[in-house]
């Protein structure tokens, strides 16, 4: 996987940036800022598959406090034969 950014919440300034993935499939992860740590569900790391990793993102960081919560977005590599 390749990682990409950590995208910011939009309530701050500044743009978000996602690598451009090229209609590639991405795991999308939110990271609390305190610890570095994914978030987790029932010891489960809570992860988004989807070819749209901006839009997930923002759902992920909605309603979060910013100072402590980041989207990770990590391209999906396939092999190629």
């Amino acid at each position: 996987m390749t990682a990409a950014p950590f995208l910011r919440h939009p309530s701050f300034t500044g743009s978000v940036a996602v690598q451009p993935t090229a209609g590639r499939t991405c795991a999308v992860r939110l990271i609390d800022r305190r610890t570095g740590a994914a978030h987790r569900i029932n010891g489960t790391p809570l992860v988004i598959y989807t070819r749209r990793p901006a839009e997930a993102a923002a759902e992920l960081l909605q309603g979060r406090d910013p100072l402590i919560w980041e989207a990770r977005v990590d391209a999906i590599e396939t092999e190629t034969r």
